[in-house]
């Protein structure tokens, strides 16, 4: 009998099960009754348990464990199938005419039966279906083309609002729809957190979410802190549910779903204008975004006599918001400067009123974006919101239009240094050169340097760098690692032309030692993360991460070809070129010589690596059953192997998955390359 078998496991069994239903529970009272009964501290305390007990003894975790709202699970692909219901898109209108038309032709159909009508607010998300089962999430779907969607459950279980099992009585098999929406706080809050890190912002929440729907890594989509709000629910022949629409939602409700409050019966076609009023104004109050009004019969055995068509039901119709826009003057534009040197025009505008708020700015995007809307001085602007959160420009109110106003010239000259702009073929936007001069550059990048995503001194914020920028105590990266104690001790309370008109606040002795402790503890931050965090033009984190594990150190990436750079996956020649001319300015060269010195990790760390695989260069290709592509080629490298982009005379093997790529294939028989599948590479390494 082996160890483990003579272990009673039935105390850990009882302690998990407990774990999990109250995690569960506090779960419910914080999203759906708005009640925390815990601090955040002992509830994170009991979700590191019961993870650390799943990780002990997996054959007794729950698929439905509260632990996969933290998510960590890789899809590999996006399965499609097939809705049992399919997923029927409403019928849509601007006018009120129309709704009118709707209400009595419904009444002519339904010839004096008596029913009543629901209005509810249209959520501008993600629609989604979910399969339960004897009262558990079995299957999360999303719309795709209504006969046809993608497989998205891991994902879904990292939705709070989503129940993964149900509360009170439920139907035994049934399907719950809503839409998946991105509330505006959390929403602002990952777009503050890209912007400081140098990514580009989301455009807005329904676009966001349903990017982030598709992520391929489940603990990502959890960050993102989506939020599904339930307005449906259908079942299969034989299982009964509620003869209400507004009952049904009464029902899932109690069954633990998050059924947004803003629901309303209404009798009659007034009552329904005076639902579409007040909400045509009153959604801009609302946490997240709505683009109009549904309206349903109520009563749901009259939709198989309304029957309908091919393309929606007869007994619901959506009424959309049309998008706000307005007209307002533009007073000048302002052009601002990125940390790559990438300008940015701004529409600096009469402050006006809309959607909610008060617009006073407006990107202009870049230069083609001028010349096509065709831009005058002094020209009055037209700014949508719609369901966006950042408002645009989407036009030129012509009849506003001044007789003899000039087109907007676009600058040639960076507005903060002077050096003339460049714009390189192909590329839409203008850029400064002069990275190593131009102030905004210096400053941009030093923030994104300390930013979370990159070497993570919490310490140092953009005022604080802007201070010692301006004293002169850091010029570049590296002069971060030269701080003293006692250079930091007392500045910004004066001196040296008041710190040169500092706002960072003076440093006490405290601050002196928390900032260098943060300093201190950064050395230890990974190579990858070191390398997205020089600010390198068009290398992402992503980009980042493949380049240090292709090169394992930073004097094999200093020193690659513009070819070779090439070679590694999802890096073009664009960022191969970028890359290649940053390493090659002596003065960068320095600076990572400096840090190098300073003691910044500039290896792979490969933890446990073992030399099986040591002088073998494979190319992987394909989705694997055991591993993610990244965690294989993480594994080649941690055996001592090499991973490179594409099939060449110098790779050793193509490890081949499933729905691998034709070409790759077709390179290595032609050229003899040897082909191992998943199962081949497990025994090489014996795993």
């Amino acid at each position: 009998m082996d160890l483990f078998s003579a272990i009673d496991t039935e105390p850990i069994r009882q302690r998990m099960e407990f774990l999990a239903e109250e995690l569960d529970r506090l779960n419910y009272e914080y999203y759906m009754n708005d009640r925390s009964l815990v601090s955040d501290e002992e509830f994170d305390g009991m979700m590191r348990e019961l993870q650390d007990l799943e990780r002990q003894y997996p054959e007794l975790a729950s698929p439905l464990s509260p632990t996969k709202r933290v998510g960590g699970e890789v899809n590999k692909s996006f399965r499609q199938v097939e809705h049992r219901f399919p997923m029927l898109s409403l019928g849509n209108t601007y006018s009120i005419e129309e709704i009118e038309d709707f209400e009595g032709r419904t009444r002519k159909l339904l010839d004096g039966i008596p029913f009543t009508y629901t209005c509810e607010l249209k959520y501008d998300g993600v629609a989604i279906g979910l399969t339960y089962r004897h009262g558990k999430l079995v299957q999360a779907v999303t719309r795709g083309n209504g006969r046809v969607g993608d497989d998205i459950t891991l994902n879904a279980k990292t939705i709070p609002t989503i129940p993964l099992t149900l509360r009170g009585e439920y139907p035994d098999d049934f399907e719950a729809r809503g839409e998946v929406v991105y509330p505006f706080e959390a929403f602002n809050a990952m777009n503050v957190q890209r912007e400081s890190e140098g990514e580009e912002p989301f455009a807005n929440p329904r676009n966001a979410a349903s990017g982030s729907l598709k992520l391929q890594d489940s603990a990502e989509c959890a960050k993102r802190k989506l939020m599904f709000c339930m307005y449906f629910m259908m079942a299969p022949d034989g299982v009964s549910l509620p003869d209400t629409h507004f009952g049904r939602l009464e029902w899932a409700k109690q069954m633990g779903f998050k059924v947004q409050p803003y629901i309303q019966e209404c009798k009659d076609i007034d009552e329904i204008k005076a639902f579409i009023d007040y909400w045509d104004h009153a959604r801009w109050n609302l946490p997240f975004g709505i683009d109009g009004i549904v309206i349903k019969v109520n009563q749901t055995p009259l939709w198989d006599r309304l029957g309908l068509t091919a393309k929606s039901p007869r007994w619901a119709i959506a009424y959309k918001f049309k998008a706000e826009r307005v007209s307002t003057p533009l007073e000048s534009i302002s052009y601002q400067v990125g940390r790559t040197g990438v300008v940015t025009p701004v529409a600096n505008l009469k402050p006006v009123w809309l959607g909610g708020t008060t617009v006073k700015r407006a990107t202009l995007v870049n230069a083609d974006f001028i010349a096509r809307m065709d831009i005058h001085i002094g020209d009055h602007l037209f700014i949508e919101k719609g369901g966006e959160i950042i408002p645009k420009v989407v036009g030129v109110d012509m009849d506003k239009r001044s007789e003899g106003s000039m087109p907007v010239q676009y600058i040639v000259c960076c507005p903060e240094c002077g050096t003339p702009l460049v714009r390189v073929e192909g590329e839409a936007g203008h850029y400064c050169p002069n990275a190593d001069g131009c102030h905004p550059q210096i400053i941009g990048r030093l923030e994104h340097f300390v930013g979370r995503k990159a070497m993570d001194i919490e310490s140092l914020g953009s005022e604080r760098l802007e201070l010692l920028y301006k004293v002169g105590l850091v010029k570049n990266v590296a002069d971060i690692y030269d701080l003293k104690r006692e250079q930091l001790i007392g500045l910004g309370s004066g001196s040296v032309e008041e710190n040169k008109a500092s706002t960072g606040g003076t440093i006490q002795e405290k601050g002196a030692d928390n900032l260098l402790a943060a300093i201190e503890a950064s050395k230890q931050v990974p190579f990858e993360r070191v390398v997205f965090a020089l600010g390198i033009r068009y290398v992402g984190e992503v980009g980042a991460k493949k380049l240090a594990r292709y090169f394992k150190n930073i004097d094999a990436l200093m020193d690659a070809e513009e070819s070779e750079l090439a070679q590694v996956e999802d890096v073009g020649e664009v960022t191969a070129r970028a890359v290649h001319d940053w390493f090659a300015c002596e003065e960068h060269r320095g600076v990572i010589a400096r840090l190098k010195a300073a003691g910044l990790q500039m290896n792979v760390e490969l933890g446990s690596q073992s030399a099986e695989l040591e002088g073998m260069t494979f190319v992987v290709s394909g989705v694997f059953e055991r591993f993610s592509r990244e965690d294989i080629k993480a594994d080649i490298e941690r055996h001592g192997g090499k991973v490179s982009g594409s099939v060449s005379s110098k790779t050793t093997y193509l490890l081949a998955g499933e729905k691998m790529g034709p070409e790759k294939l077709k390179k290595a028989e032609k050229l003899g390359v040897k082909i191992l599948t998943e199962q081949d590479y497990l025994q090489m390494t014996a795993q």
